[in-house]
């Protein structure tokens, strides 16, 4: 299994504070069937900022004291960046860091808005012949309200990435309904940890595949974790034409 959103690299932002804590989460992956994680420290978003060269060299220490304590796990180099106006530039200057080093990049937007810059922003993106990711938007409050908006973007070639305890109901009854159906309209393409550490923010992957399975099958779970192994690949991912969830439907009067 892959998990293509973690926060296991020690002291950088939220996630893991110090090694200790971050051979904790490894072991905790391996347990979940993770083989492979990237590591992707918050960047520009108010209150930290991690540079792709440190990311790169911090991801390597780790990955020799992961293999120190004979921990059977790969941490990539990624990063979780907060959207904002110079991101392309900074992109193309080779200073924000892509997923595994491929073309797919995760793109954050604050919690409860989709700033009104970000369609076209996201547009200029795929011109450039980057992938845009959208970091679990069934927590962004805007999204929830207009789902509409999501649609929107994944029509134009937007890709976005679910957390694993949204799925499996962990932040809640209504957040995990959303989920499901934001996979049902297609429009979710990733599912993934974004793992802070292993108590108030653990993995959730295995229990989230679980109810993937028993809400569509075991297709769907097949769909979700061979798209991250085409992604780490730097391949195109599997996607279907995505649909509008009706706002009626969304609303649970039906």
């Amino acid at each position: 299994m892959i998990d293509i959103h973690s926060h296991i690299l020690p002291g950088v932002d939220d996630g893991a504070q110090t090694i200790e804590d971050a051979i904790e989460m490894a072991r905790a992956a391996v347990k979940e069937g993770i083989t492979t994680i990237i590591a992707t420290p918050h960047h520009k978003n108010g209150r930290y900022d991690n540079p792709k060269q440190s990311i790169i060299a911090r991801v390597a220490q780790l990955n020799d004291i992961i293999k120190q304590h004979n921990i059977p796990l790969t941490v990539l180099p990624g990063q979780e960046v907060r959207i904002y106006g110079d991101l392309l530039t900074d992109l193309e200057a080779n200073e924000l860091m892509t997923l595994a080093d491929t073309s797919y990049v995760f793109i954050e937007f604050p919690a409860d808005h989709v700033p009104r810059y970000a369609e076209q922003l996201l547009f200029d993106l795929q011109l450039k012949g980057f992938i845009p990711i959208i970091v679990h938007p069934e927590r962004n409050g805007e999204i929830i309200e207009r789902p509409e908006r999501l649609y929107q973007l994944v029509k134009r070639g937007v890709l976005t990435q679910l957390t694993a305890s949204s799925v499996s109901g962990h932040f809640g009854k209504n957040i995990k309904k959303f989920s499901l159906q934001l996979i049902e309209a297609n429009l979710a393409h990733f599912i993934a940890s974004d793992a802070h550490n292993t108590t108030t923010r653990p993995f959730h992957m295995r229990e989230a595949y679980d109810v993937l399975n028993k809400e569509f099958g075991i297709d769907a779970v097949y769909f979700f974790q061979e798209n991250a192994e085409l992604l780490i690949r730097g391949q195109a991912v599997y996607r279907e034409e995505p649909e509008r969830i009706k706002r009626k439907k969304f609303l649970g009067l039906f």
